[in-house]
């Protein structure tokens, strides 16, 4: 099982990258690290940043909000950052966010998410494989752009950079149609909503992506999150994961489209994320915290001594993940996931085969 780092940097009203965090999950054999964005810090230049200061570890988003760039400009940060950090080491994760930020912060039309994601991935793809000059006739996005406004000059244009690598490029949901798109035309799938049922939940909808592809690629990803926390107080780490969560399934997001929300139904928990939801808008915030199941946080976390988080890990790491993106303040709570995932293995096999590779 391959294992991330999970960065919340978009959360922060001042920006202070991990380094030292970082360069240590890469030691550990960590395969990727990962950031988001929501309105405040980008997604993409941290990434640029830590290709300064690392070797090895992918740098992946999770997510880039498809409103805020045009999928050319996804692509162009994600090749100028893959060049930056020697190739074949940028994973760019797609998301819609939802229609709050979309149109209230970028200014863009919600219209259909299903749609504008294809589009967005291949246009995407067109732009890194470097074809030829990039058209594309899709129902949300099209090249060149003939729609209100244009005078008619547009033209099909080639990269001038070449890829140093390969991008891999994912996309984050939970819903049906997207989780099939997914699994359609992508190269890994970061789950919303996905507990101990999320195979049985998802499994249907991957399968059928699949299907339209000819199958399941052997290298195709699925990594759901996990958080690790080492203490003495299981009870007081839960209760200080309720004000986010709260926040966030009954506010980030309109009554309407609360992917969040629908995150926690989908885990098992539809009256308690209603609940939530409804006090949050009622205005009664505290209330609304409050109501967030210990269940709900505990099931998709480790909590306590670093004896109970081993003796625990199999029991909520679900089936079907390819992966886990871990986030910890603690080393040691970084180091127990690297020991029940046998991580700094591939860190050794890696330098043994470098060494031989020079010997010959």
């Amino acid at each position: 099982m391959k294992l991330g780092l999970g960065l919340d940097l978009y959360r922060a009203a001042r920006l202070e990258v991990p380094v030292r965090q970082v360069q240590f999950v890469e030691r550990l054999g960590y395969h990727s690290v990962w950031t988001a964005e929501a309105y405040g810090c980008d997604a993409l230049t941290p990434l640029a940043f830590l290709a300064a200061h690392t070797s090895r570890i992918k740098l992946a988003t999770g997510v880039v909000q498809l409103a805020a760039r045009t999928p050319a400009a996804t692509a162009m940060q994600a090749m100028t950052i893959d060049a930056l950090a020697g190739g074949g080491r940028v994973i760019v994760g797609l998301g819609v966010s939802g229609p709050q930020i979309v149109e209230g912060w970028y200014g863009q039309p919600w219209g259909s998410p299903v749609n504008r994601l294809r589009d967005y991935v291949a246009i995407m793809r067109k732009v890194i494989a470097r074809e030829g000059p990039v058209s594309h006739d899709g129902a949300e996005i099209s090249l060149p752009y003939e729609g209100p406004g244009a005078i008619g000059q547009g033209k099909a244009l080639k990269s001038i950079l070449h890829p140093a690598g390969d991008i891999e490029i994912w996309i984050a949901a939970g819903a049906p149609l997207n989780t099939a798109l997914a699994a359609e035309v992508c190269d890994g799938w970061l789950p919303m909503g996905y507990g101990s049922d999320g195979w049985e939940v998802h499994g249907p909808n991957l399968e059928r992506g699949w299907a339209r592809r000819g199958g399941r690629p052997d290298d195709f990803d699925i990594m759901g999150g996990l958080t690790i926390e080492i203490t003495d107080d299981v009870a007081a780490a839960i209760e200080a994961k309720k004000p986010l969560t709260g926040m966030y399934v009954g506010g980030m997001g309109s009554e309407s489209k609360n992917f969040h929300k629908e995150a926690m139904a989908r885990r098992g928990f539809p009256e308690a994320a209603q609940r939530i939801q409804d006090l949050w808008l009622a205005g009664r915030k505290d209330e609304a915290i409050a109501a967030v199941p210990d269940e709900y946080i505990d099931a998709g976390s480790l909590f306590g001594s670093t004896k109970r988080c081993r003796s625990r890990w199999h029991a909520v790491v679900p089936a079907g993940l390819t992966g886990l993106i871990v986030r910890s303040v603690s080393d040691e709570g970084l180091e127990v996931a690297a020991d029940m995932t046998g991580s700094r293995d591939h860190v050794v096999a890696a330098s043994t085969t470098t060494a031989t590779s020079r010997e010959t």
